[in-house]
């Protein structure tokens, strides 16, 4: 365990741009209002990214994605958020490009973690990355027509361009736009096309570039061999595939294929107005969506105080505090559940997971008295939170012993906090960490070296598990995380069993944490918890605004873009979701790279994906 050193920059931007002079006018501040960043000539991008990397130390390229400015400005833009592993505040770079051709030069020889964030952008916006190394769809399938986020793409039973939808409000007429929209109505195909052209060429495209020799059509006659694991096998934890090629029964090459679950989270999101997102950011992860609600919560904060928004006030210290003690059992839940199915995935089937699920259920019995839901909370608010939490834990549906359940909150929690928990993660680190067949089947397994998962972008135990103390909380401090006092786990071999080990101990910090919260909990009774009045902000001068947290899975960030004007500021222009889940698998290749098709499924298991969270 290490403390995560600091290095903190006034201005990113204008250090960047004057340690960056010899390159020009092609690297220019974002002079637009309440956006910040540098514009880097689309020609110079490389070399830009290259110096800012070696030269200005911006190691890690934590987010890259596209926006589409039709009719404000008419050009598509690729933004991408740099950051130093050794703490500060991010590096935004800009790049543009026509919206008729789309063509940015690819910095995945710069960083690799933009590989799948670039084939996203491809495949929902059109930008073509020249030089990107396999360049192709990857949440859409080849042959889908056109690119879903584009502003002038329209879906099927498209009704508006923005909610409130004027069928809806402020008349109240509540229709189905199927009722009305006939079959087919915005299904858009290729020019020319018939169903009598129908082909499928999904599969050929996931095939292509193995070197097999053979033709895939006519079946495969060779040594070497292509196996799918998934997606219709529990072992793959969803609706997730990989592409294998083996030799014997080790794995040569692993393509993850995915999108299977994609249902355009984005599209929707940009079509919401910025309170109905907090609901939707649930569905991602959905074992965390406290802390799904929480890093849209800061981005939203952080716009509406660029914004200047009338009667926005900065969190009370006891919504603070709430936030952080539901994060933290957050973590403790996703940490322990991950172990669980981990254990699993080496064939200790379900007994281990259920250990983690009893005293998961006593968090969720909290939260769903708090929050309403056990899983969708929807409990955080800009500037707070929806409600305090309750006096008493009543349930006239939950019996024990057909005794109605009925407990004090605040013994419940210290109970929980100060004895259940601490008790279950020792009885868990007892029975687990040198358990024979754990210690076997992990140690020396997907190893992945410091600089590799630097430069993959991986993020969370992953990144820690490799030896890097990189933790948002430490790192680029938010909420009361400044004033708390824990440790950031790393592990020394970046293999499965550091991942494991990190996860065990992380949920120890956590514990560590919501031990000093408790008090602070006791103290501030009766504080208002609550934000703006306002139902509904607008950002009537726009913006942009990028808020990350440190969930369980990894960093999780929300790049959202206010458009001023009536017309727009009640809606994000842009809003994307940096998944971890999605982009951690980035390096999953290079984990499984000679390794036996039994340690695959291991190997996924300790990257913990929930693919609610990489489809979107």
């Amino acid at each position: 365990m290490t403390d995560q050193p600091k290095q903190i920059v006034a201005n990113p931007s204008q250090e960047a741009l004057e340690a960056l002079a010899r390159f020009g006018d092609a690297v220019q501040l974002d002079e637009r209002t309440n956006f910040d960043g540098l514009v880097v000539d689309r020609d110079q991008l490389t070399d830009v990214a290259q110096a800012v990397r070696d030269e200005l130390g911006y190691d890690y390229l934590a987010s890259a994605t596209a926006v589409d400015y039709l009719d404000w400005g008419d050009h598509l833009e690729m933004v991408y958020h740099c950051y130093r592993t050794t703490g500060g505040d991010p590096l935004v770079l800009k790049s543009r490009t026509p919206r008729d051709v789309s063509t940015l030069p690819s910095v995945v020889s710069v960083w690799p973690g933009a590989d799948f964030q670039e084939r996203e952008a491809y495949d929902l916006f059109g930008i073509h990355f020249t030089g990107h190394p396999n360049l192709k769809r990857i949440l859409m399938w080849e042959g889908f027509e056109g690119h879903p986020m584009r502003k002038d793409w329209k879906e099927t039973y498209y009704e508006d361009e923005h909610k409130p939808f004027g069928t809806r409000w402020p008349e109240g007429n509540v229709t189905r736009a199927e009722e009305h929209t006939p079959f087919g109505r915005n299904v858009r195909y290729p020019e020319g096309f018939t169903l009598a052209q129908a082909y499928d060429v999904s599969e050929e495209d996931h095939y292509e570039g193995l070197n097999l020799g053979v033709h895939i059509e006519g079946g495969m006659h060779t040594d070497r061999l292509v196996v799918n694991l998934g997606p219709h096998h529990p072992s793959t934890h969803g609706v997730f595939r990989m592409v294998c090629t083996l030799n014997g029964e080790t794995v040569e090459t692993l393509e993850p294929v995915m999108g299977y679950l994609h249902r355009n989270h984005e599209k929707i999101g940009e079509r919401n107005t910025w309170p109905m997102n907090m609901p939707f950011t649930d569905r991602l992860d959905y074992i965390s969506s406290m802390g799904n609600n929480h890093g849209y919560a800061l981005a939203v904060e952080n716009l509406m105080a660029k914004n200047s928004i009338k009667g926005f006030t900065q969190p009370s210290e006891r919504a603070e505090i709430l936030r952080v003690m539901m994060v933290e059992l957050t973590r403790l839940i996703s940490h322990t559940w991950s172990i669980g199915f981990l254990l699993n995935d080496l064939g200790a089937f379900f007994t281990p997971a259920l250990y983690a699920i009893w005293e998961r259920e006593l968090i969720l019995d909290f939260f769903e008295a708090t929050a309403g839901s056990r899983m969708m909370c929807n409990y955080m608010r800009f500037g707070g939170v929806s409600k305090d939490i309750p006096t008493r834990l009543r349930s006239q549906v939950n019996l024990e012993n057909d005794i109605v359940r009925d407990y004090d909150t605040m013994q419940f929690l210290k109970q929980l906090i100060y004895e259940r928990l601490p008790r279950f993660l020792d009885e868990f680190n007892r029975l687990l960490t040198q358990n024979e067949i754990v210690v076997t089947r992990t140690q020396g397994v997907g190893i992945l070296p410091a600089d590799k998962a630097i430069g993959y972008s991986v993020a969370g135990p992953i990144l820690r598990g490799s030896g890097v103390p990189y933790d948002i909380r430490r790192a680029q401090p938010y909420s009361l995380y400044p004033e708390l006092d824990f440790d950031i786990p790393v592990g020394r071999n970046g293999d499965v069993y550091d991942r494991y080990l990190v996860r065990l101990e992380e949920s120890r910090q956590s514990l560590r944490i919501l031990q000093q919260i408790y008090p602070r909990l006791v103290d501030t009774a009766g504080m208002s918890v609550f934000g703006l009045d306002a139902y509904n902000p607008r950002m009537g001068e726009g913006g942009d605004s990028y808020g990350r947290v440190e969930n369980p899975k990894g960093e999780l960030g929300y790049y959202i873009i206010g458009r001023p004007g009536k017309e727009f500021d009640q809606n994000p222009w842009r809003y994307h979701v940096r998944s971890p889940s999605f982009i951690n698998l980035t390096a999953l290749e290079e984990m499984s790279k000679g390794h036996k098709v039994a340690d695959l499924v291991v190997i996924l298991g300790s990257i913990d994906i929930v693919l609610g969270e990489v489809d979107r």
